[in-house]
């Protein structure tokens, strides 16, 4: 299975990975997904974060899920575990379009769907 597949069954069933659907649950589900890939010899989301500000054109002192919430909510927010329950069904389609995003051009740029 390709992460882009992966990334994409998690996106769909955000409650099947970490309960419920929740922006925090998931961004500290994508830590410990990244964390072990790592550990084990894979990419993980190695240049996820600058992806991020280079999509959005400039940095901030946010970790990446507080890139995604500035493109997601560019107005801004109050409480990132705290969102409004239409805002955070919106950050989470965000980040989930911005990963299959990142994957595809990581994918593309190694020539071949890496397989894990």
């Amino acid at each position: 299975m390709t992460e882009r597949a992966y990334f994409a069954g998690v996106g769909r069933r955000p409650e099947m990975f970490v309960g419920e659907a929740s922006f925090p649950l998931l961004t500290a589900f994508l830590t410990g997904y990244d964390q072990h890939a790592r550990r084990h010899g894979g990419p993980g989301l190695t240049g996820w974060h600058e992806w991020l500000v280079a999509r959005r054109g400039h940095g901030c002192d946010h970790a990446w899920p507080g890139q995604v919430l500035h493109l997601a909510l560019p107005n801004g927010w109050d409480d990132p575990w705290h969102l409004p329950p239409e805002d955070e069904q919106h950050a989470i389609e965000v980040l989930f379009a911005l990963l299959d995003e990142f994957a595809a051009e990581r994918e593309a740029a190694r020539g071949s769907p890496a397989s894990d």
